[in-house]
């Protein structure tokens, strides 16, 4: 046997284990400080987001709501990135969103207005949540306002999260009702208490016969009927009842209450201008330029609060509520971290509280909104000893319009049918039925 041979291989040998070796080793401490310090991420979450404030008030924080909730999520999934582009318009971004989903570039995540959530929900574009909120027993639906909540609750499943949200409530000159000597609305008040409260106001204050005080500016169909309880469309678009008695009474209250300026069409800046006692607003408004920063750019020279929409004889104080929700893409690869996220931005208390400080709506979470927190920041923010439990009735009762394909067409065709009749002097009651054949024959003829 060749000795210095067979010692030559087992040196060979024994280099080779102890390269192996090193090479093991060092794949193990790399492999660690990979874990620790996340250099291997490569998963990422995309998040659909646009610039600026949901309520058209400009503040410069929008972002700020996001980037924390982010920066929350990420300390229990550091293995992940998250990520969005910034700078997309309000205006822009349902398009934007739009092109993203046809070309298969959707975001995991996105934020929806509450106008667009049925067009998503309707090319199945969301992830049903069903089955995510089953499973999750840290989850509490209940712990939403109703309505608030079951805006995400499309087709017959959870397709989205609410994640702010504002009630339309009604503004209320206070300087006015002062020198009239007359008080403030209370939460359950009617048609009777606001067209009474419109009659004593509408006249002209400086003696020279032409009125320059009015009752009301911007309460529409729309307020009119959701007060008395008529649902015209119905929630899917399918019918129209304008024969219904509920209709009858809101077109007749509108008529009784437009009469009351004499053929002077009411504007925007005559309430500006402190000249009308009630305009129909969001919330959102109310919180925007009663801050200290906007107090003095609008309605600033009266003082003004805000109340329950009045009820109609056949219905409630209904609010309309306008949500900003979230959704999660149905193509999406990360479900369960999606899911978390979701949670984080509209669950979360802790981001949920800084709606509040970096926004104008409130949050969908009762508990956050209707905290003694919440009372005093807005209390302080606006300058107001405002009635938390008005914004909580406001709540209670405020329901979610369906923004079904063909809404903004049918609602036009029942606005010009609601102005005909006001401008008509022929029977009500005849009115509506004609208007009720053109009203569904326009329904089933439309393209849907």
């Amino acid at each position: 046997m060749n000795l210095k041979k067979y010692d030559f291989t087992r040196q060979r040998i024994r280099r080779l284990i102890v390269a192996g070796l090193f090479i093991l080793i060092s794949l193990i401490i790399l492999s660690g400080v990979y874990r620790k310090w996340g250099f291997h991420r490569q998963k990422k979450i995309v998040v659909g987001v646009f610039a600026g404030s949901y309520w058209g008030i400009e503040n410069g924080y929008y972002y700020r709501i996001l980037d924390e909730a982010i920066n929350r999520f990420r300390q229990n999934h550091p293995d992940y990135e998250v990520v969005y582009t910034s700078g997309i318009l309000k205006s822009d971004y349902p398009e934007w969103l739009a092109e993203q989903i046809l070309e298969g570039e959707e975001p995991d995540l996105y934020f929806i207005p509450g106008k667009d959530l049925d067009t998503f929900a309707r090319i199945g574009a969301l992830h049903s949540l069903d089955d995510l909120i089953e499973k999750d027993s840290s989850f509490d639906p209940s712990s939403f306002y109703p309505s608030a909540y079951q805006a995400g609750f499309l087709y017959d499943h959870q397709l989205a999260l609410p994640y702010e949200c504002a009630p339309r409530m009604m503004f209320v000159n206070k300087t006015i009702l002062d020198a009239e000597g007359i008080g403030l609305p209370d939460t359950n008040w009617t048609w009777d208490d606001f067209l009474t409260i419109c009659r004593k106001v509408t006249r002209s204050t400086d003696g020279s016969g032409v009125i320059d005080q009015f009752g009301a500016y911007g309460y529409t169909w729309q307020d009119a009927f959701r007060a008395n309880g008529a649902e015209v469309p119905d929630q899917d678009g399918n019918s129209c009842d304008f024969t219904a008695r509920p209709v009858g009474e809101a077109i007749s209250f509108l008529d009784r209450l437009n009469s009351l300026s004499s053929g002077y069409v009411v504007s925007n800046a005559d309430f500006s201008n402190g000249n009308v006692v009630f305009q129909p607003m969001l919330f959102s408004e109310y919180r925007a330029y009663k801050s200290k920063e906007l107090s003095l750019k609008k309605y600033s020279g009266f003082e003004w609060d805000c109340v329950t929409m009045p009820a109609g004889p056949s219905g409630d104080n209904v609010s309309d509520l306008d949500t900003l929700c979230v959704g999660m893409s149905h193509k999406t690869s990360h479900e369960k971290e999606v899911w978390e996220l979701m949670k984080t931005l509209t669950f979360d208390r802790e981001i949920q509280e800084k709606i509040f400080d970096y926004s104008e709506g409130i949050s969908p979470l009762s508990s956050v909104t209707e905290s003694e927190q919440t009372a005093k920041m807005i209390r302080q923010g606006t300058g107001s000893r405002f009635n938390m439990d008005t914004l909580s009735n406001a709540m209670d009762k405020s329901i979610v319009p369906r923004y079904f394909k063909g809404y903004e067409e049918i609602n036009e065709q029942i606005s010009i049918a609601v102005r005909s009749i006001l401008d008509s002097s022929s029977n009500l009651q005849m009115e509506q039925i004609i208007w009720n054949r053109k009203l569904n024959s326009y329904l089933k003829n439309l393209d849907r």
